[in-house]
């Protein structure tokens, strides 16, 4: 066996010298080499193959740099995509990730000299969304994946095709509520045109004929005349009731007709909108994970920031501003003080934002007054606590 072979105790304790990371100011770019002391850097920059790498960058060290830049920068946003892809995270931890590999390309070999500085710059250029906080910089990546944009944009279509079929139906409401005021309108004129006519013919009717005679015969026919008067009047008197019974009726008819219309709408709408999942961006809710107690973010509220498959939602907390990732059936749903504003997540009106005017404690709804859109106005009674939920 000779002294360099793989299973010679010298080769072994070499291997065992070399595994894991060494310092950094002792590794060579340009050779992918690295040195374990100072000495060994040393005859590594003094050999050949040293020598002829370094005549090479010297020829073009502009484009050297550039692409080592690019390669690290490259290879930090595809370990970001593929680890925290949807979560905000420490650039420190990403970067001690991303240096577990030994041969990864060394930040002293880019056009950044610290981590600082290349945070900065994913964030002036748009490919991570970066804040710096007490505890360091945290970077949150920003997704322009083909496919992600090809979702958003169906996602949109959608949202804009719902808000559009609601619109629709609203006119088509408006338009029945006319042509049933316009019918029970005309029909109205044309019974208070038939009264009158019946009026001035029972008046014709009812004209009494004047005879002349001798002596007491003008008095009888005089107060025969007086009698079939009277009960003239009293005829009239109960016409018009009855005229009237009848006008109250056609307006009861006609309000319970609309009021029926509104209910089938209503109706709807509420079997449209109601959905399985109710996350909105930008709502307050209240974590109930008990998974997460240790962690003190039991009972603790959030906003969420961004909405993941419906179901998911990432929590961004109010005290800590620590980022979860909780599912909906972990959350609550969480009610502003009389006045503040909420958004309707979930039933007829869906998506809207109102105003809450009061709380019914036991029968555990709302009511709430629609703020904008196309129901702006309207008041909405006996909402349950969970299809509304604060505006952050």
């Amino acid at each position: 066996m000779g002294k360099n072979d793989f299973l010679t105790p010298k080769a072994m304790a070499n291997r065992m010298k070399a595994k894991g990371l060494q310092k950094l100011r002792w590794y060579c770019q340009m050779c992918q080499k690295q040195c374990r002391d100072e000495n060994g850097f040393k005859c590594h920059c003094m050999s050949e193959s040293h020598q002829r790498q370094m005549q090479v960058f010297g020829q073009n060290p502009t484009r050297v740099l550039e692409g080592y830049s690019e390669e690290f920068e490259s290879t930090f946003l595809d370990l970001m995509r593929r680890s925290h892809r949807f979560s905000r995270i420490a650039a420190t931890v990403v970067y001690n990730e991303y240096i577990n590999d030994r041969h990864h390309v060394h930040m002293n070999s880019t056009e950044w000299a610290t981590l600082t500085e290349f945070v900065k710059y994913l964030g002036k250029t748009g490919k991570c969304k970066v804040e710096e906080t007490p505890k360091g910089w945290f970077v949150t990546y920003i997704d322009r994946d083909s496919e992600s944009l090809f979702k958003e944009r169906l996602k949109s279509k959608r949202v804009k095709s719902d808000l559009a079929e609601e619109e629709k139906q609203e006119r088509e409401i408006r338009r029945q509520i006319e042509r049933a005021a316009e019918k029970f309108g005309g029909d109205d004129d044309e019974t208070v045109q038939e009264q009158e006519q019946e009026e001035d013919l029972g008046l014709l009717k009812s004209g009494v004929k004047v005879g002349f005679s001798l002596g007491g015969g003008i008095v009888k026919q005089v107060q025969a005349r007086g009698e079939s008067s009277k009960g003239h009047v009293f005829e009239d008197d109960e016409g018009e009731e009855e005229s009237e019974r009848g006008e109250k009726r056609k307006r009861s008819g006609e309000k319970s007709a609309l009021g029926e219309l509104m209910k089938e709408e209503e109706k709807k709408k509420e079997r449209m909108n109601r959905k399985a999942y109710w996350l909105f961006q930008g709502i307050v809710v209240k974590v109930m994970s008990k998974a997460l107690v240790e962690k003190g973010y039991y009972k603790q509220k959030g906003v969420v920031r961004r909405v993941v498959d419906d179901y998911v939602g990432e929590i961004e907390m109010i005290d800590s501003k620590h980022v979860l990732r909780v599912d909906q059936e972990e959350l609550e749903t969480v009610l502003p003080q009389i006045g503040g504003l909420v958004k309707i997540v979930n039933g007829a009106y869906r998506g809207s934002n109102a105003k809450l005017l009061g709380v019914d404690t036991d029968k555990f709804c709302a009511k709430v007054q629609i703020e904008k859109g196309v129901y702006e106005g309207r008041v909405i009674k006996g909402v349950e606590y969970e299809d509304v939920c604060k505006l952050a």
